[in-house]
């Protein structure tokens, strides 16, 4: 009876080369396992890919619905960004195909996992820490720590020996290395490789070049309901239907592409390119959504508590205790973060232009206009307030302390 192992699969050079090598240098009986969350793939080639290469059981989820609702909208209720910029949408996906590769591993009864996840990136955490959340003795098979090549070169040669099709440029070399999903596509590898090089515009796939994108400006509404959008211009949706709304939206005035070099968890810098159209639109919108909604504190505890989540995010670490502790504290000052938001998407930009909640807004009209003629705030108690504060460095002046 052969070994039986389930394979994150997406049909690319990697992940193709991967099933083979499991079958050809390890033994085993592959069992594929592709998570649809939104990538905009053929699944059905994927699948008759799989079973071109000799596999029995095949996996091909749907998981948009969930990977938007239990993953990224929890994540977007904190405005999380990792180093002030990426929005986490490779790494936001990787414990809901952690979660499903232990599922099905039990389901089918097999002896390890396996992942396409090189030994210098931070998916090879990602995969490995949520599967060990879930399933502690599970073996883990990570073909890029052990095997023999070194480059995608490497994979493309060993496609062609054994029939194998892959994607290629024109230049005859592999693809960029692209991870895709409802909420954002990366690119990395090639020529990004130079932090220098400007990526060619025929790289991006989704967004709109700047001067591409239509010249009237285009105003979007969205409706929050405790700190999760619900509707988009007054049309209701589910988490995956508000987030595609957006998609298309952003995609069409050009927003949400970002050109960063990113910290990795495992200690080396990384240069990549994304495009996260309606997640940059969420994002401020929620945002305006909480400046009228939350306690000033609760808002200053949010934005202290959100690096740390990002990260948490990034390291790979959703499943651990502390993530699960602050999505509890993030949740419950949610509440009330109803009502509406309105943008203004144009050439690149969300400009937030009102908001408003009828029921939960702490924004004061009569308290905070300059033609107070209720007496709602007597202004002469600031001067007690000013006293109070500067006392400290009152005392040091009087010392002669300088700073």
């Amino acid at each position: 009876m052969s070994k039986k192992i389930v394979l994150a699969y997406s049909g690319g050079l990697d992940t193709s080369v991967i099933l083979r090598w499991l079958q050809t240098a390890r033994g085993y009986d592959v069992v594929p396992f592709t998570a649809d969350i939104g990538q905009n793939e053929d699944l059905d080639a994927i699948e008759k890919k799989a079973a071109q290469l000799g596999c029995k059981e095949i996996f091909v989820e749907n998981l948009t619905e969930e990977f938007v609702r239990d993953y990224v909208y929890p994540m977007f209720r904190v405005n999380a960004l990792y180093e002030g910029e990426y929005l986490l949408g490779t790494s936001i996906a990787r414990p809901l195909i952690a979660a499903h590769l232990v599922s099905i591993a039990k389901q089918t009864g097999a002896d390890a996992i396996a992942h396409g996840a090189t030994g210098k990136g931070n998916d090879q955490i990602r995969f490995e820490l949520g599967a060990y959340a879930m399933m502690p003795d599970v073996k883990i098979v990570s073909p890029w720590r052990e095997w023999d090549f070194q480059s995608r070169e490497d994979l493309l040669e060993y496609a062609e020996q054994h029939g194998i099709a892959v994607d290629r440029r024109a230049s005859g070399k592999a693809d960029y290395s692209i991870d895709a999903n409802i909420l954002h596509i990366s690119y990395e590898g090639g020529e990004l490789e130079d932090p220098w090089a400007e990526p060619s515009p025929k790289m991006w796939k989704w967004t709109k070049n700047l001067e591409d994108a239509p010249d009237e400006p285009q105003d979007v509404e969205i409706e929050f309901v405790t700190g999760d959008a619900v509707a988009v211009n007054g049309n209701s949706g589910s988490p995956a239907a508000i987030l595609s709304t957006l998609n298309d939206l952003g995609a069409q005035h050009g927003i949400g592409r970002i050109d960063i070099v990113e910290n990795r968890y495992i200690g080396m810098k990384s240069r990549g390119c994304y495009e996260t159209p309606g997640g940059t639109i969420l994002i401020k919108a929620h945002r305006a959504m909480e400046s009228i909604t939350m306690d000033r504190e609760v808002v200053h505890l949010m934005h202290d508590l959100m690096p740390r989540y990002a990260k948490l995010v990034y390291n790979g670490l959703w499943w651990s205790p502390e993530r699960v502790a602050l999505q509890k504290i993030i949740d419950e000052n949610q509440r009330h973060v109803n009502g509406k938001v309105r943008l203004r998407l144009y050439k690149g930009n969300v400009i937030v232009t009102g908001r408003k909640s009828d029921a939960h807004s702490m924004y004061d009209e009569t308290i905070v206009s300059f033609d107070d003629e209720s007496g709602a705030y007597d202004q002469s108690h600031a001067e007690g307030f000013i006293k109070l504060n500067a006392l400290r460095l009152r005392v040091a002046a009087a010392r002669g302390r300088k700073f």
